[in-house]
């Protein structure tokens, strides 16, 4: 029994799977650029959002009936 031979595996590769690349320069700017185009839409959005905001308090500001006796201290902003 101990001098009886193995039967020898045979292994058939038809294709070997392509490589993977690696991590490329061209990947990590277009991480950044998508990065800086959503941090740009925040700006723009906050900005605009600043403006109605402050567009509304002037608004209700100047219909408010102009009293010479208040309480607080207007910044004229």
């Amino acid at each position: 029994m101990f001098l009886q031979q193995e039967p020898t595996i045979i292994v058939d590769v038809i294709t070997q799977p392509p490589a993977t690349p690696d991590i490329s320069i061209e990947y990590i700017l277009t991480m950044f650029a998508t990065a800086g185009v959503v941090l740009l839409a925040a700006a723009v959005g906050g900005l605009i959002a600043g403006a109605i905001f402050i567009g509304i308090r002037r608004l209700r500001d100047g219909s408010a009936a102009a009293t010479s006796e208040t309480s607080h201290v207007r910044l004229r902003i």
